[in-house]
């Protein structure tokens, strides 16, 4: 039976949960349902939805709205809902949502091949449990096959006062080493080059198993492994970026010179009712360090506007450090009150029209610096790997170490005559020009 039922995911959210929706995939193609790209194919649609801000969850009902259309309509068959959404708003998803047929809390992923076969008998399945959910499995990687997502705990300790990710996902919990190595040699016997290594908190990795920051001796692990040839850094909180780190950085040739550090804010009295440490000059002094410990290195940020009681010259504290840190990388957001956190409840709320304005002063500014960083990136040559062919342009395009996939824009390229590049190729190029938030450039 299973064979003839066609099974269809949609995954929203962070790579975390798209590794939570690689894993649900291997458990439905080895019970032997046929898997579809394509939620209008499908019999059974899987909404992996995410709940972490309110744009988010907005996008999340959004694609609910449009299955239980389709269901209406006789395309798809039954609906069933994962991920944080699920989990975080339980009751009002089974009240609110009869349509939908199925849904399960994140630790009930494992179960997701019983309840396919549950709601395909006409039952209905709402089904949750503890936080404390399982992170190991085979997977089937959404990505394209040279690269990967590496999650190596999850759940967030930090305790921000505006995030509601604990409230979801629970505390900490890091994955043995031995695990996650095992996981990456699979994964590179499979053809996987790049490792993007991933948590909340990637710099948090190992204090809850280990009692210290093991992420520098995990990162010299994976180094040993054949066939990796990137390993990319993303989710490192400010304050435990340690020198042990940054010398592993330095001196493991696989471990990228690119390091996202989300800073949400510089000044010092919106990061203590963040529940953040830190001040304008502490980060200074860290961006100061890396860029003469590292050189050339490519530092990723997000900015947080509008956090209830920012003033406008807190804003502008924070547009100047922006400015003066030339950040490579840099998202800015609108700060949005989250349900059961404490900043949701503290006095100074600002509307959102104030908020909108800005995070879109701080994005402007940011494409006018990107525009200057790019511009030194002409007559260069780097190492870029090749994801695909743009049959319009007549172009590949693929990315350098400075572009981390999904988030950060495309190097497209000519291959010259008689010469062609294949998907995972890593090939040299030479920029020739820019447009816009991407580089164009010939390979050599």
């Amino acid at each position: 039976m299973a064979d003839t039922i066609k099974v269809g995911m949609v995954s929203l959210g962070c790579p975390k949960n798209q590794c939570d929706a690689e894993l649900m995939l291997a458990k439905i193609g080895d019970a032997g349902f046929k898997i579809v790209n394509e939620a209008g194919l499908a019999d059974v649609v899987i909404i992996n939805t995410c709940g972490f801000i309110q744009s988010a969850k907005e996008e999340a009902i959004e694609e609910i709205m449009e299955a239980i259309s389709r269901k209406n309509d006789g395309i798809n068959k039954k609906i069933i809902v994962t991920g944080c959404l699920a989990e975080r708003y339980q009751q009002q998803m089974e009240e609110e949502f009869p349509e939908v047929d199925a849904v399960l809390g994140i630790a009930k992923n494992d179960d997701i091949v019983a309840a396919i076969n549950s709601v395909m008998l006409d039952k209905r399945v709402i089904s949750f449990g503890d936080k404390d959910f399982n992170m190991e499995g085979k997977r089937m990687l959404s990505t394209l096959p040279h690269y990967a997502y590496l999650r190596i705990a999850d759940g967030c300790s930090n305790r921000c006062s505006y995030c509601a990710i604990p409230l979801i996902r629970g505390n900490m919990r890091s994955r043995k080493i031995e695990d996650i190595v095992e996981e990456a040699r699979v994964l590179a016997e499979d053809g996987v080059k790049e490792f993007i290594v991933v948590a909340q908190d990637v710099t948090a990795y190992g204090i809850d198993l280990y009692g210290k920051y093991a992420l520098p001796e995990l990162l010299r692990e994976l180094c040993k492994i054949d066939g990796i040839k990137w390993i990319r850094l993303l989710y490192c909180y400010p304050d435990r970026i340690t020198d042990e780190l940054i010398e592993t950085i330095k001196t493991e040739d696989k471990v990228l010179n690119y390091l996202d550090i989300p800073i949400q804010h510089c000044n010092a009295d919106i990061l203590k009712a963040m529940n953040r440490s830190g001040d304008e000059q502490s980060l200074r002094e860290l961006f100061a360090k890396l860029r003469r410990e590292i050189p050339g290195i490519v530092i990723r940020t997000t900015l947080l506007v509008g956090f209830p009681g920012e003033t406008e010259e807190q804003f502008e504290e924070l547009a100047e450090f922006a400015n003066d840190m030339r950040f490579e990388r840099m998202g800015c957001f609108a700060y949005s009150a989250e349900d059961d956190t404490p900043a949701a409840e503290m006095p100074g709320q600002l509307d959102d029209k104030e908020k909108q304005r800005r995070a879109d002063i701080l994005t402007e500014e940011q494409e006018i610096r990107m525009g200057e960083y790019y511009a030194d990136f002409v007559s260069k040559t780097f190492e870029v790997v090749c994801e695909g062919y743009d049959r319009l342009s007549e172009m590949y395009f693929g990315r350098s170490m400075h572009f981390a996939p999904e988030i950060d824009g495309m190097i497209y390229f000519t291959c010259g005559k008689g010469k062609r590049a294949r998907t995972g190729d890593f090939v040299e190029v030479k920029i020739t020009d820019l447009l816009e938030n991407n580089l164009l450039g010939e390979r050599t």
